[in-house]
């Protein structure tokens, strides 16, 4: 199976050596969610939506990820292709194009969605971006290629039709007969992603942000939350039941356009590591100081502060998850990817647990790292699974198995 990712990311030049002991991880203390900034204890849901869930929001926003912009006041989209007997008849194929902004030349995104020829009515959705082009989802000679731009000389091209389906993690054709529409965005449609893409991209409309802009991960969410605009409108999707899946940068990006995006239903952060579902403060694999050196695109200017006196970070990232409460999210890790703590993802997903109960449902529920292949599956679910940095069948069985009880007909349990 063909990985998701663009590459090897702890490649990457890192500032200092690498810890992998979890003996080294070192001692820290986790800002508590349901304490907010004045002291004040978080004791209602109400409390929490009204007061701390915006603060968290805001933290998030100034210390990580930056200000995104708010939402256009009007959708401007274009659905270019409609096939209602794709994929041998079993699949009604739309390619929707999205304009950021006026004009024809304005930076823009294409949607490819598959929608199950055998199922009428709306239906639930798995919205996902992809890294290399809408083309490579899935073999289909109808899907437009992909343009994508060279980082050194910053030229755009086409991709060779003979890439097409080979992005085979994306098994588009087990959603579809599971009942699933899918729909997928090529991430550098949004904004290409190296320092300096976003003179190409979605941030190219906006003024030059301060140390508190947004970065290319706040761009590619809000492109996700541009995706939903459309499938609003669209009759055939049942808006109010799409999940958002992102693996790697993606699952980072998937966990931030939730925590804004309110309307995505449920989330699926595969392998997301440093910067998405892992903890900050811990010292193990990619830290605050490797991804800020590597990729300070990604970030606001003032996540990078935070390198080497991290302890000082107001938000960690259980409290991210937690934003997403009381909406189910799936978190995955591999054993052959320590780069991404594994380990830092689950305790993370475990740290958010009071906020769920606190709106009246499971969180993850343990306290104790699960074995490999031995997933935890309540409202917020782990898995550690054999493998490597991408996304597999294994996954995808997990996925649609929790997409069934709390997507299709959710079915959460309350918290004790």
């Amino acid at each position: 199976m063909t990985s998701l990712s663009t590459g090897n990311e702890a490649a990457a030049p890192a500032p200092r050596p690498v810890n992998y002991e979890e003996t080294r991880a070192g001692t820290y203390t986790l800002p508590d969610p349901l304490i907010a900034e004045d002291g004040s204890p978080v004791a209602t849901a109400a409390d929490w939506h009204e007061r701390r869930r915006p603060e968290l929001i805001r933290l998030f926003e100034r210390h990580v990820y930056g200000i995104s912009p708010p939402p256009p006041t009007e959708l401007r989209h274009d659905v270019f292709d409609l096939d209602p007997n794709a994929l041998g008849g079993t699949a009604v194929r739309k390619q929707v194009r999205v304009f950021f902004g006026e004009g024809a030349d304005a930076p823009k995104q294409d949607i490819l969605i598959y929608l199950p020829a055998a199922v009428s009515g709306p239906v639930p959705l798995i919205l996902s971006l992809n890294f290399r082009g809408n083309h490579t989802v899935i073999e289909d000679p109808a899907v437009l290629l992909a343009m994508r731009r060279d980082a050194e000389t910053q030229t755009a091209t086409t991709a060779e039709a003979a890439t097409r389906g080979s992005a085979t993690d994306f098994d588009v054709r087990a959603v579809l007969a599971r009942g699933y529409g899918f729909a997928t965005i090529h991430y550098e449609d949004i904004e290409p992603d190296f320092p300096g893409g976003a003179r190409y991209g979605v941030r190219s409309l906006f003024p030059e942000p301060g140390v508190d802009g947004w970065g290319a991960i706040g761009a590619w969410a809000y492109g996700l939350s541009r995706a939903l605009d459309y499938l609003e409108r669209d009759p055939q999707v049942d808006a109010a039941r799409v999940a958002v899946l992102g693996h790697s940068r993606l699952g980072k990006t998937a966990l931030w356009a939730a925590a804004q995006d309110r309307r995505i239903a449920m989330v699926f952060c595969s392998c997301s590591g440093a910067g998405g579902a892992a903890l900050a403060r811990r010292d193990y694999g990619e830290t605050v100081a490797h991804i800020t050196r590597a990729f300070p695109h990604w970030f606001c200017g003032k996540y990078r502060q935070y390198a080497d006196r991290v302890s000082e970070l107001p938000v960690d990232m259980h409290e991210l998850i937690g934003l997403l409460a009381p909406r189910p999210v799936y978190i995955t890790a591999a054993e052959d990817d320590r780069w991404a703590d594994p380990r830092g993802m689950f305790l993370a997903a475990s740290a958010a647990g009071p906020v769920y109960c606190l709106l009246g449902v499971q969180g993850l529920e343990t306290l104790e790292m699960p074995a490999l292949n031995q997933p935890v599956q309540h409202t917020v679910a782990y898995h550690y699974r054999t493998g490597k940095h991408e996304v597999t069948p294994y996954d995808w069985e997990q996925f649609l198995a929790f997409a069934d009880r709390y997507l299709r007909n959710p079915t959460g349990v309350l918290c004790a």
